[in-house]
């Protein structure tokens, strides 16, 4: 299982959408969960609705989706079990896209930017890490 997991290409194109999307998502999670870059912190962001009424409790689904993102973040950047990060990432931004931000397409409350980042973890779960990644070390894969 673990295999399979970290079974990744050596190529180089996932490392800046790994080093990108790693970035966005390391800083928005130690804002959530760290109060970082002037961030609700974990206490507060826990206490927001839930996107969907099937989420109960509210405070358990909103504290585990920004732990995932500083995890699935920091994960990512270091392209360590790149495939469960960007899993994590993914559902997030799933529920982002229909949950939160549909129907609308464009900056402020669109999807755009949340689609693109839905976009990047997708890549990332089919690809792996890549070059420069822990997975790459870990298998024994070499160029």
């Amino acid at each position: 299982m673990l295999r399979k997991l970290i079974a990744t290409s050596p190529v180089w194109f996932t490392v800046p959408v790994r080093l990108g999307l790693g970035a966005v998502f390391v800083a928005h999670g130690a804002q959530k969960v760290l109060g970082s870059f002037a961030g609700p912190g974990l206490a507060k962001f826990s206490s927001f609705p839930a996107p969907y009424p099937f989420m109960r409790p509210a405070w358990l689904w909103m504290g585990a989706a920004a732990v995932a993102e500083l995890i699935g973040g920091i994960l990512i950047i270091l392209g360590l079990l790149t495939r469960v990060g960007a899993f994590l990432i993914f559902c997030i931004m799933l529920v982002a896209v229909v949950g939160v931000h549909w129907p609308a397409f464009f900056m402020p409350t669109g999807i755009e930017y949340a689609l693109s980042l839905l976009a990047m973890s997708l890549a990332l779960l089919i690809s792996g890490g890549g070059m420069a990644s822990a997975d790459l070390a870990m298998s024994g894969r070499r160029r």
